[in-house]
């Protein structure tokens, strides 16, 4: 039952279910680890992600990497 609902709710709604769980996973750690702490997991989540997107993308990140830092160094 439960099962064939998560389901649902993946296939119609897959962004509302993702911020839901996401949201619950935050609040848990806040509860669990204090507000700091979570915020700093959060930014780490947040960043693996798009590295890993990038890397799922062939992201040209040695590239990025001299754009960003070829005047100053």
């Amino acid at each position: 039952m439960w099962l064939k609902y998560l389901s649902y709710l993946w296939e119609n709604h897959r962004g509302k279910t993702l911020g839901v769980a996401l949201g619950l996973l935050f609040g848990l750690l806040v509860v669990i680890i204090g507000f700091f702490k979570a915020v700093f997991v959060a930014l780490c989540v947040i960043l693996g992600y798009f590295i890993g997107k990038g890397v799922d993308e062939s992201f040209d990140f040695r590239g990025a990497f001299h754009r960003l830092f070829r005047d100053r160094w």
